[in-house]
């Protein structure tokens, strides 16, 4: 299955205990991504959360589709990290690595995304990382 792995790496003033808290709330991710909406069916077990997130893309301005998608989150010392199961084929694996630095958390965030065809992958990967560079403003602007 072909792949693409994405990286960014960011500050943001405040602890990495305070980002880890943040990130290990399924609710948090709304808003995180611009095209996730809402978070449902959460079930929180003794290592990891599971839930579904709702992504809703816009096509021509007008049309309305919200994907469903699967989501495992897992959290750790230094970092928070999971998975993603879209029905569409495309698969996603994420880690927020947290270190403390300057005063503040240095956020790597990194994405594997994986789809079944390559025109698929590319679409799934523009898109990652539209997201994963407005995470790194939305979350600098909520928490420091």
């Amino acid at each position: 299955m072909p792949r693409v792995t994405l990286r960014n790496t960011f500050h943001v003033r405040n602890s990495p205990a305070a980002l880890r808290a943040h990130l290990s709330q399924p609710q948090s991710y709304v808003g995180l991504s611009p095209l996730v909406v809402a978070v449902r069916d959460i079930e929180q077990g003794e290592n990891e959360t599971r839930y579904v997130s709702v992504e809703r893309f816009r096509f021509f301005g007008v049309v309305k589709y919200d994907n469903l998608i699967k989501v495992t989150l897992r959290s750790t010392d230094e970092a928070v990290e999971g998975e993603v199961t879209s029905p569409g084929g495309v698969r996603l694996d994420y880690r927020f690595r947290l270190t403390g630095r300057d005063g503040g958390t240095e956020v790597e965030d990194t994405l594997v995304v994986r789809a079944w065809t390559r025109p698929l992958l590319t679409f799934a990967a523009r898109k990652a990382r539209e997201v994963q560079l407005a995470r790194a403003e939305v979350l600098a602007s909520r928490l420091g």
